[in-house]
């Protein structure tokens, strides 16, 4: 489950100022309703994406006993 800043509060900010994991996390939940989204949506999700490539792209260290290789949304 997601425990962060929601959408309201991150509306107001900076793309650059949003942690990795609300990136992911966003990007994920657009991703997922892409097919219904508005040109509102839709821009977002784009900006998301840019903030993302614009970083490298989201960090996929190596795995350990205690984390895995991706950046978990949650």
């Amino acid at each position: 489950m997601y425990v962060g800043r929601d959408m309201t509060e991150l509306d107001m900010i900076a793309k650059n100022e949003w942690k990795d994991s609300e990136l992911a996390y966003f990007h994920q939940s657009f991703q997922q309703i892409a097919p219904y989204l508005n040109e509102e949506g839709t821009i977002i999700h784009r900006e998301i994406i840019q903030e993302i490539e614009a970083r490298g792209g989201l960090s996929r260290d190596e795995a350990s006993w205690a984390k895995g290789t991706t950046t978990k949304a949650d």
